[in-house]
């Protein structure tokens, strides 16, 4: 059986809709050279194709606001429905993908197809408050059904061996970097931040600097594990993690996005498959704290 999915797109300076699509359905090179997203193409060209898509869904129906971009999706990962209006999609598709990472409409975008019963993938951040996170989990009709995520949480390139873990001793601090704004970009190093760090306690401590579009926040946990995080505004910057432990450190460099998408959109198809959970709401409580928290003066 091969699960039928929506994407429903369109927030500015988000390709995710073209990129997840493809994923899923391959891809046709010469719409998608133009979808205004140059690494997209890139990455994608990288791959073997038919052999690298999902094979157990299919990206079956899309909409976005626009329907000139909706038929331009639609051209460039051979999707064969666009509609006119995104609750056309709740009785045809098994799952969405709300593939908007405007976070402040997450909420009213999701409401219907929560109500409608639908497993819903949303785009990261999931929200900026915890507030706005405890309102969209009071929609789910069962666990499990939102699933959501920064796809870099599954990046090999953020991930420690064990012969990492022994040279580096019990890890102390984390500092990250990424390219872009807070509010939508933060959560690509604060979720492998986590991931990394492991149960902290609470953050205790919090300090903010900022300077022109550059965003840096430092976090203490009642452990004493630090972790500082910025978002570079307009410079240019490697995504990456500095991980320091107790007897040395390490730099990890993200780089393959393409497995890193792949990855989460797979453990999104599963969960549905298999009924299961598998993003879990309170490591995305401890993930919208420290978002929130950075958003404040």
């Amino acid at each position: 059986m091969s699960l039928k999915l929506a994407v429903i797109g369109l927030s500015e300076g988000n390709g995710h809709p073209y990129s997840w699509s493809a994923i899923f359905n391959g891809y046709n090179p010469v719409p998608m050279e133009d979808c205004g997203f140059p690494v997209i193409p890139r990455y994608l060209e990288q791959q073997t194709w038919p052999e690298d898509c999902l094979m157990d869904a299919k990206v079956t129906h899309v909409w976005t606001q626009d329907k000139q971009l909706s038929n331009h999706i639609a051209q460039a990962a051979y999707i064969p429905n666009v509609v006119d209006n995104m609750l056309d999609v709740i009785d045809e598709v098994d799952a969405v993908l709300l593939a908007r990472d405007d976070a402040e409409n997450h909420l009213s975008f999701a409401e219907p197809f929560l109500n409608a019963g639908l497993p819903l993938y949303i785009d990261k951040p999931i929200c900026l408050s915890v507030n706005e996170l405890e309102q969209l989990y009071a929609l789910e009709k069962y666990p499990g059904q939102i699933f959501s995520c920064s796809a870099l949480r599954f990046a090999r390139e953020f991930q420690l061996s064990e012969g990492d873990i022994t040279e580096i001793g019990p890890l102390v601090q984390i500092h990250a970097i990424v390219p872009k704004d807070w509010d939508r970009y933060s959560v690509h190093v604060i979720e492998p931040l986590l991931a990394l760090a492991g149960n902290q306690g609470a953050v205790r401590e919090h300090q903010k600097w900022r300077y022109r579009d550059t965003c840096t926040n430092h976090y203490a946990w009642e452990s004493g594990f630090q972790a500082s995080v910025t978002t570079m505004g307009s410079l240019g910057c490697p995504l990456s993690l500095r991980v320091i432990g107790e007897c040395g450190w390490k730099d990890l460099f993200f780089s393959d996005t393409f497995y890193a998408f792949k990855t989460a959109l797979n453990c999104f198809v599963q969960g549905v498959f298999n009924r299961e959970v598998m993003s879990d709401v309170a490591f995305l409580q401890k993930v919208v704290e420290m978002i929130e928290l950075g958003r404040k003066s």
